[in-house]
């Protein structure tokens, strides 16, 4: 990723976001036309699968433990803390790529 201010960087940054998201998501122009919007959506994004994953981590054991065969939930578990490194990586980098872009987003007049 090139570092904010060099050409090219709102593409990059562009790109990476929409990686960060559900496909669907590029198929909404605005997101292209306004990165600061698609980091903001992308932070709150991130911010919901790592709750979720939180919530993974918290109930694996009695809801899924039980249908696993012995000696399983070991993998799951360590699954389940790779994604959740995964993501509070993702999060970070998207919470720098919208400070960022905010610094370079038109400031309204009231």
């Amino acid at each position: 990723m090139p570092p904010p201010g060099v050409a090219g960087w709102e593409q990059a940054a562009t790109s990476w976001l929409l990686d960060q998201c559900p496909a669907d998501y590029r198929g909404y122009a605005a997101w292209r036309r306004h990165p600061v919007a698609l980091a903001w959506v992308t932070v709150r994004h991130l911010q919901a699968e790592l709750a979720a994953m939180r919530g993974a981590w918290r109930d694996v054991r009695p809801e899924l433990g039980p249908l696993l065969p012995t000696g399983s939930l070991g993998d799951v578990l360590e699954a389940l803390t790779a994604e959740g490194l995964r993501l509070r990586a993702a999060l970070r980098a998207a919470e720098m790529m919208l400070e960022a872009l905010s610094v370079r987003a038109p400031i309204s007049k009231r």
